[in-house]
């Protein structure tokens, strides 16, 4: 998770748990002391991540190849030649993922076929014919991006690379001249070995030219290192290799995809949200200061009954308003709905009527009758089906739009719990 959004969280929640403590105020005692949440050391790096499906890509390409060995890597009375005759086509296909605008890796594989040159004498050639496949799993490093800053859209970048794999070797077959017996390399059977298994270490260099957001094309050197007897002739230097030269096209799966943050472009957000926690919690003292004032002012002393013995026939404290034309308890409301039932609850001997009534400037006095009915009605069975109060303790009463129990009108549209005589 990112360091900001943990921050972020943090006000949130320090925010959230200040407003839910603001229902039980006259339990908590708050201070006007203000709360810090941008106290912290932050990265001035920018920070890259990427999802797993993004930055995938597929190379597909051809080239030729020259092999280095016996003789053209320079032996003993020979000096070092490269000859054109040597070289060779060869395919790459690879593919591959980037993990961040730096680093990726890729599968690689090259093939097609080889001709080396091995001496059978002083003065001639022994020619040698094989075919050949090269599997490696490569690092990747985008060098522009890390010298130069992240820029997706680059046109021009110079990727390094290494890599490790297999190299497998077969249908090797002399040419003009032949190989000397005496250099040649025999399995266990006595016969001359026509394949080879060898594991060769590979680095090169990519220059890869950004076409559109999907396309590359890149021209690519590189060069693998073997042991001896890679091609089945042990001779000469103890390493062989082969250098080829390649071009092709990469095709970026969805395009490169990589999210950017930095911790300390949020310390304004931060410093924000802190401003606000801190708000709130002025908010809420005001809000519990208000409260003590007006249980001060209450006629029934004990705080877990708004109405007791003492004040019968008063409304009690809590009531239900609904919207105009609506007998539906609102969300808002059914709090209030609540409050009564636990009321009810911790006083298992009272009993309540709820009454309902209706706005006189809208509708007419019949219709207004039905939908105070419906209104206390609605309460009642929520009070029974909801919160399991019986049914007996809850007296139904409407009285429509002739009584208007408040002067401002839209409060009228409304359920108001009373104690019977």
């Amino acid at each position: 998770m990112k360091t900001t959004h943990v921050y972020s969280m943090l006000a949130l929640a320090a925010g959230a748990m200040a407003l839910s403590q603001s229902a039980n105020a006259q339990d908590v005692v708050y201070s006007d002391e203000t709360v810090s949440v941008t106290e912290f050391t932050c990265n001035p790096k920018t920070q890259y991540n990427t999802n797993w499906r993004d930055n995938w890509f597929i190379q597909i390409g051809a080239g030729i190849n020259q092999p280095f060995v016996e003789r053209s890597m320079g032996s003993k009375n020979h000096y070092h030649t490269v000859d054109r005759s040597l070289m060779t086509t060869t395919y790459n296909f690879g593919f591959g993922r980037w993990f961040s605008p730096y680093l990726g890796v890729r599968i690689n594989a090259l093939g097609g076929v080889l001709h080396s040159d091995t001496p059978a004498n002083d003065n001639e050639y022994g020619w040698v014919t094989a075919n050949h496949v090269n599997l490696n799993a490569e690092l990747m490093w985008d060098m522009f991006n890390s010298l130069g800053g992240v820029n997706p859209n680059r046109v021009f970048s110079i990727i390094p690379f290494v890599g490790i794999g297999g190299d497998y070797v077969w249908h090797m077959r002399d040419g003009e001249g032949g190989i000397p017996d005496a250099i040649n390399v025999y399995n266990k059977s006595g016969a001359r070995k026509t394949s080879s298994w060898t594991l060769p270490v590979t680095a090169g260099l990519q220059f890869r030219f950004r076409l559109c957001k999907y396309v590359d094309f890149f021209a690519e050197a590189r060069a693998s290192f073997y042991g001896d007897n890679w091609n089945n002739v042990a001779f000469g230097d103890a390493i062989e290799s082969n250098v080829a030269v390649l071009g092709g096209f990469n095709f970026n799966i969805g395009g490169r995809k990589f999210e950017g943050y930095n911790e300390c472009a949020n310390l304004a957000q931060i410093a924000s949200l802190n401003n606000e926690v801190n708000a709130l919690r002025g908010q809420v003292l005001a809000a519990n200061q208000a409260i003590a004032g007006l249980e001060a002012q209450l006629p029934c002393p004990e705080p877990t009954k708004v109405v007791t013995k003492n004040c019968v026939n008063a409304p009690l404290m809590t009531t239900v308003r609904f919207s105009i034309d609506s007998a539906v308890i609102s969300p808002e409301e059914e709090v209030n709905v609540y409050n009564m039932a636990e009321w009810l609850k911790a006083n298992p001997k009272e009993v309540v009527t709820v009454v309902g009534y209706a706005d006189k400037d809208t509708g007419t006095a019949e219709y207004n009758l039905q939908l105070s009915k419906e209104r206390a009605e609605a309460v009642v069975n929520q009070l029974v089906e909801k919160y399991g109060i019986a049914k007996d303790r809850l007296t139904v009463k409407y009285d429509g739009s002739d009584v208007q129990p408040y002067t401002t009108n839209d409060w009228n549209r409304i359920v108001i719990f009373t104690q019977p005589e």
